[in-house]
C-alpha cells in the first residue's frame, strides 16, 4: 500500500483492539492510528484520536493523514446507519483511498434483523465514490463461549435454530483477515468478502462439546422463536435486542450463517481457530 496512516475505528471494542494487534504486526506504529470514544480503553503502543459518530468534527480531525480506514461497525442497533455515514462521508471529504467496513455474512441478501442496516451501510457506500470493500462477518465463537460456564451450570443449551449449521469463527481471525484486506491494493471496487468459519456446527453439537469439556450433560432446549426471546427477556436482556437475538438464531436455522466457501481462511492464510479452543479459553478465564 501506499504510504499514509491508516485508521481503525472502534479501536477500544474488542474488534477493532484486535484488528489495530494485528496491524501492528505488520506496520509500523506510527502508521496506525486507533479511534475510540475513550482514550483510557486506547490500545497501546499507536496514536489514539478520539473518534465519536455521534460528533462528525471528531471524525475529520482523526482522519489527518489517513489514507486507508477500518470502519468499525457501531454497537448502538437502530442508530448505526446515520453513524456509519458520517464516517464515510468525512473519508469520502478527506480523499480517503480504501474504507473497509465490517459488515454482516451476504448482507445483500441476508433476511436477519441485524442484517438491514449492515445492507444499508454498504449502500451508503455504494453511492459515495470511494473505495470500499465489505468484510462480511459471520458469527463470532464468543457470541457462544462467553455463556459457556452458565450452559454448563444449567445444563440446558436454548435454541431456535433447529440442526442449522454455524460457520463461526473467534475475534482474532476476523481481525487478521481485517489487517491483511486493508493493507491489499488488488480488490474489486466493493468487493464483499464472505468470512466465516472454516468448520461450522449446530447448537446441538455445541451442547456435546460443552458436555465433553465438562464432564456434565448438556442437553438442547429446542424453543420457537418466540419462546426463545421471552426467554432471553426473562435472563435480563432487553426486550428489543432479546428479539433481535432470537430473529438471528431462527433464521440461523435456515442457514444465514453458514458459510463453506472459506474465503476467511484463504485471507489469513490457515484454518480459523476451533471452536473448541476458544472454549476452552474462555472457561479457564472463569
Amino acid at each position: 500500500m501506499s504510504s499514509g496512516k491508516i485508521l481503525v475505528t472502534g479501536a477500544t471494542g474488542q474488534l477493532g483492539t484486535r484488528i489495530v494487534q494485528q496491524l501492528l504486526k505488520r506496520l509500523p506504529a506510527d502508521r496506525i492510528v486507533a479511534g475510540g470514544r475513550s482514550a483510557a480503553k486506547a490500545p497501546p503502543g499507536v496514536e489514539f484520536k478520539v473518534v465519536d459518530y455521534d460528533q462528525p468534527a471528531t471524525i475529520e480531525a482523526a482522519l489527518d493523514g489517513v489514507t486507508r480506514v477500518v470502519l468499525v461497525s457501531g454497537n448502538a442497533v437502530g442508530k448505526r446507519v446515520p453513524q456509519h455515514q458520517a464516517v464515510i462521508d468525512a473519508a469520502a471529504r478527506a480523499g480517503v483511498q480504501l474504507l473497509a467496513y465490517t459488515s454482516i455474512l451476504r448482507a445483500n441478501v441476508n433476511p436477519l434483523l441485524l442484517a438491514a442496516e449492515h445492507r444499508a451501510t454498504e449502500e451508503v457506500l455504494a453511492a459515495s465514490g470511494l473505495s470500499f470493500i465489505a468484510l462480511r462477518n459471520s458469527w463470532y465463537s464468543e457470541n457462544y463461549t462467553g455463556s459457556a460456564a452458565f450452559a454448563i451450570q444449567a445444563g440446558v443449551v436454548q435454541s431456535a435454530a433447529g440442526e442449522g449449521r454455524i460457520s463461526a469463527a473467534s475475534r482474532d481471525d476476523y481481525a487478521e483477515a481485517a489487517a491483511v484486506l486493508i493493507l491489499r491494493d488488488d480488490h474489486k471496487p466493493g468487493q464483499a468478502y464472505e468470512l466465516a468459519g472454516s468448520t461450522s456446527f449446530s447448537k446441538r453439537e455445541y451442547a456435546e462439546l460443552l458436555s465433553r469439556k465438562s464432564g456434565k450433560q448438556v442437553v438442547v432446549q429446542e424453543l420457537t422463536e418466540s419462546q426463545y426471546s421471552a426467554a432471553l427477556v426473562h435472563a435480563g436482556l432487553p426486550e428489543a435486542f432479546a428479539g433481535i437475538l432470537a430473529d438471528s438464531d431462527a433464521k440461523a436455522g435456515d442457514g444465514w450463517l453458514f458459510d463453506d466457501s472459506r474465503t476467511l481462511e484463504k485471507a489469513i492464510g490457515r484454518p480459523t481457530i476451533p471452536l473448541e479452543q476458544t472454549l476452552d479459553a474462555a472457561l479457564a478465564a472463569k
